[in-house]
């Protein structure tokens, strides 16, 4: 259950903390006094989208903070799951937002993410809003209704596998059986593509070598320049001594010294060294200078190649790797479709095989949904007539449609209110106030089939008034016996049934606006009972009317 709420700086919220109890919690207060951002606020920590401009003016932060305790073991095994440790099977959950849109989350004081707020509140609370209400108007959620009431996940989820892997199936068969005369344009293109790229002979690496051949030989007369002056600059000419001769000469001379100052030694070392790495350069200059003699014929044909590996990179790729890459693809294709009629075949007989057992699987998820609907029905019929609705009929109708990923059924809740006429579907018939209690049957129904500890209702009272809304405070009374329900409502006769009643009130205080959140005692209640029934005058009838409405609630 939710036992703690402490919301901070949300909106017209600077601080709020409340205590929930067990049984029936409910929120009364003047429109436009903050109910809702009570809301909001459980929403942002569930996970849910929390707009920066619920932060209030002037904060920096939104904070919220929801303490849960008395987990199912559903919810102990999801927190373990996720790395999570709760300490006498409590869970604190945490969110704040800042103005620039940064979200801090926390589980038990370790950061989190929202997705992992999302996924451990859904087994903690469920939120009914009048937008779920007008979500009931749409056939395609009712399926999911009759679900979660079905022992039908497991089947489900075995239904969908094999569902997926029919339709992988079928889009395969799809793409293999073209037409002839499209198979042939395409073997012919493949055929093409593969020899233009086979004849070429293509090579990794080719190109970037070919172009600094190219390179080398259309500046040959320039870099056989170079080569001659670093020659005469190694070996000299007739008008000057080259560098290698003078270095030989400078290091005969420092031999001679060195035999009379032992210290010249080292200097005569470095300079036979300097004269063999002069030699080493000679050595290379002679290399190079032999490379330079070319056949013009030749960097023609370099050019050539160029030109086509150009070409070919314009039509399969750029580089030589990519162009083989889409070489082995093609022969790929080429071969698939070579074998694409033996394939064909095969995948028929997987098909025929995977489409028999989607049958099956969603021949049983039919059987169990027309038996939890027949049930339901039943169930839900029984919640009505007791809300208030003595003349209703209620039923699933159930049509066999084509293969979903939800299985071979469409499923439709069909009703009628009034003795005589014929059952149509709930967006033609139902209004405001039956929504609200059809939601509440169906919760109510669907209460016994799953353990979460929180339901809450917004406003489940809209459309509704005496005999109808004192039935919908029995029945949250009824449904808070087993699991903790908190209700916002503006009706005296759900108010009174309430284990523990808060009132939102707001205030303007030196120009800003605050709303508290204030537990009721007996007497608060009776005159908070007394307001919700006559508004702003309050008479002493009424008064005594809301003590006698609250003690006849306390006593049953």
């Amino acid at each position: 259950m939710l036992s703690e709420l402490y919301i901070e700086n949300v909106a017209v919220i600077e601080k709020a903390e409340i205590h929930f109890v067990p049984g029936l919690n409910v929120l009364t207060g003047e429109t436009g006094a903050g109910k809702s951002i009570l809301l909001d606020s459980i929403n942002a920590v569930m996970g849910e989208r929390m707009s920066r401009d619920l932060i209030r003016t002037g904060a920096r932060s939104s904070f919220v903070c929801a303490a849960f305790s008395g987990l199912n073991t559903r919810v102990l095994k999801k927190l373990e799951a996720l790395g999570y440790s709760a300490e006498e099977d409590a869970v604190l959950l945490q969110r704040e937002i800042s103005q620039e849109g940064k979200n801090s989350c926390r589980v038990n004081g370790r950061p989190a993410t929202l997705a992992v707020l999302r996924e451990l509140a859904a087994g903690l609370v469920n939120i009914h809003g009048q937008h779920e209400s007008y979500g009931l108007l749409s056939s395609e959620y009712h399926i999911h209704y009759i679900d979660r009431l079905g022992n039908t996940k497991a089947l489900l989820q075995e239904y969908a596998a094999a569902y997926q892997e029919m339709c992988c199936l079928q889009k395969e068969l799809g793409s293999l059986q073209t037409d002839e005369a499209q198979k042939a344009r395409q073997v012919d293109l493949l055929n093409y593509q593969i020899n233009e790229l086979e004849e070429a002979g293509l090579k990794a690496g080719e190109q970037e070598e070919l172009a600094e051949k190219k390179a080398v030989y259309s500046n040959s007369e320039k870099i056989a320049a170079a080569l001659s002056a670093i020659r005469v600059l190694l070996d000299g000419d007739e008008d000057q001594i080259g560098a290698l001769s003078a270095v030989q000469s400078a290091a005969s001379e420092a031999d001679t010294a060195g035999r009379y100052f032992s210290e010249i030694l080292a200097l005569s070392e470095q300079l036979h060294n300097i004269e063999y790495e002069l030699e080493d350069c000679a050595d290379t200059l002679r290399g190079l200078e032999g490379r330079m003699e070319y056949d013009p014929q030749e960097l023609e044909q370099i050019e050539e190649r160029l030109d086509q590996l150009y070409r070919l990179g314009l039509k399969y790729g750029g580089s030589e790797e990519n162009m083989l890459a889409y070489l082995q693809q093609c022969q790929e294709e080429l071969q698939a479709i070579e074998f694409s009629g033996e394939r064909a075949l095969q995948i028929k007989k997987e098909l025929e095989q995977s489409s028999r057992v989607v049958r099956e699987l969603a021949d049983k998820l039919s059987a169990e949904r027309r038996k939890v609907g027949k049930d339901f029905s039943t169930r839900v019929k029984e919640e009505l007539r007791f809300l208030d609705m003595p003349n209703v009929t209620f039923s699933v109708e159930q049509l066999t449609t084509d293969f979903s990923p939800l299985g071979q059924d469409k499923i439709q809740f069909l009703i009628s209110t009034n003795p005589g006429e014929p059952e149509k579907p709930l967006s033609k018939i139902a209004s405001g106030g039956e929504l609200s209690r059809i939601m509440l049957a169906i919760k109510t129904v669907l209460a016994g089939s799953d353990a979460i500890g929180t339901l809450i209702f917004d406003e489940i009272d809209t459309g509704i008034s005496g005999s109808a809304a004192q039935k919908v405070g029995e029945k949250l009374k009824e449904v808070s016996s087993t699991r903790q329900v908190i209700c916002v409502t503006h009706s005296a006769q759900i108010a009174a049934y309430a284990d523990g009643h808060f009132f939102i009130r707001k205030q303007v205080q030196k120009g800003r606006t605050f709303t508290n959140v204030q537990p009721l005692d007996f007497n608060e209640r009776v005159q908070e009972l007394a307001r919700i029934m006559g508004g702003e005058t309050v008479s002493e009838l009424m008064l005594k009317n809301a003590e006698e409405m609250l003690l006849q609630r306390i006593g049953s």
